[in-house]
């Protein structure tokens, strides 16, 4: 008797500490969260470090470009970012007025105006109002005149944005003590992870210019979203099969085993369209979106591994003035991290699936047919079929 008194006063006291060691650390999220911006400190011109952002982006993609996908380092693709109240353009003389919205064409914006209080490490840069928080040119591609152009949030306002969007989806307790800090460091906070994303982007601009049909098709894809049957048993259960096998074949090290498990890739995907009945518009769905994202998600991660690979690469040099820039030592952690995601993602509902299945489909194609690329921009040839392609001879 005694010795089962003595195991529950050692429980007891077990979930006092632990639930004491909660509160504390409930207690310093909640006093730090207290500390997070709410907007941009400055938003008119655009401040020192965000330009060394683009400036990196804009070396990495002209130095490293061509490496990930021939002829996208040859591409001088501007950039815009925008914080709350101004959209930036950088690395376009002269623009006309507005952006139009791809790949609907819709115009929006005014009159880019040259910022006279400003300059671009010694070049002219551009910015408008955004009298419409809602009016602005998101996190994609967009047009400026004939001109396919990179757009992004600066990075001091994507943080803003998480935090005041998270905060407005959570109860009201649990929205002052969420550690918003370090989800957003998971996501996007880091340094190499923000340049990745404008790379993403940049490579959307560039599927855009080199086949704007095969971009539009993808892009208007997206409207099948809702009709998509995320949680029909078969469909649901055969993703997820499907990124088992893809993951495995990645993991492979063995030439044989890697083809092998492809090709099963191959036949389970092509089992669960046919078990599932899926309609053809939604298998035309998966694969539009798969080329878009995965391929833009692929471009950005590969980049970042070739650059901390690279013994010759060199940043610019106020590279150093980012926040947390870790000169690219950190993607290849980074990049088995996005790996796992692909089973998670298999598992949510949501494009997210097509943004990683995509992009470690891509990253098999460079390990089994290394001059896929030359059909990779063809109209109407998917990541899938060009993997089946890769293996159709086993």
């Amino acid at each position: 008797m005694k010795t089962i008194k003595k195991i529950f006063r050692l429980i007891l006291k077990s979930v006092k500490w632990t639930l004491l060691l909660i509160l504390f650390l409930a207690v310093v999220s909640a006093l730090y969260n207290l500390t997070l911006p709410s907007r941009s400190k400055v938003t008119n011109i655009l401040p020192e470090k965000e330009k060394a952002c683009i400036s990196e982006t804009i070396n990495l993609l002209s130095k490293v470009g061509n490496d990930v996908w021939p002829g996208w380092g040859e591409v001088q693709i501007p950039i815009i970012v925008y914080n709350e109240e101004f959209a930036f353009l950088i690395g376009y003389p002269n623009p006309p007025a507005g952006w139009k919205k791809m790949p609907a064409e819709t115009f929006r914006g005014s009159e880019w105006q040259t910022v006279k209080e400003d300059d671009f490490f010694g070049s002219t840069y551009y910015r408008q109002p955004l009298p419409d928080p809602d009016v602005h040119p998101e996190n994609f591609t967009v047009k400026v005149g004939e001109q396919w152009v990179a757009t992004m949030q600066t990075r001091e306002y994507a943080g803003v944005a998480f935090y005041n969007g998270f905060k407005e989806e959570l109860p009201p307790l649990l929205n002052a003590v969420f550690p918003y800090k370090i989800f957003w460091n998971l996501l996007m906070g880091r340094a190499e992870n923000y340049i990745g994303g404008l790379t993403h982007e940049a490579f959307h601009a560039f599927q855009g210019r080199i086949t704007p049909r095969q971009f539009a098709q993808a892009e208007t894809a997206s409207g099948l979203s809702g009709e998509y049957p995320w949680h029909q048993a078969e469909n649901a259960i055969g993703w997820e099969e499907e990124a088992n096998l893809l993951m495995q074949a990645y993991h492979s090290e063995n030439m044989d085993s890697m083809q092998q498990l492809v090709v099963r890739f191959v036949e389970k995907r092509e089992d669960r369209r046919r078990s599932s009945q899926l309609p053809e518009k939604m298998i035309q769905y998966e694969k539009n979106r798969e080329w878009l994202e995965g391929l833009a998600k692929y471009a950005e991660l590969k980049i970042g591994l070739l650059a901390g690979e690279s013994k010759s690469y060199q940043p610019v040099d106020v590279a150093g003035d980012i926040d947390g820039f870790k000169y690219y030592t950190t993607r290849e952690k980074f990049f088995k991290q996005q790996v796992e995601e692909v089973k998670r993602s298999a598992n949510r509902e949501g494009e997210t699936r097509f943004y990683y299945g995509g992009m470690l489909q891509a990253m098999m194609l460079d390990r089994l047919m290394p001059d896929w690329k030359k059909e990779g921009f063809a109209e109407n040839v998917y990541l899938d079929d060009l993997l089946k392609k890769a293996v159709e001879h086993l």
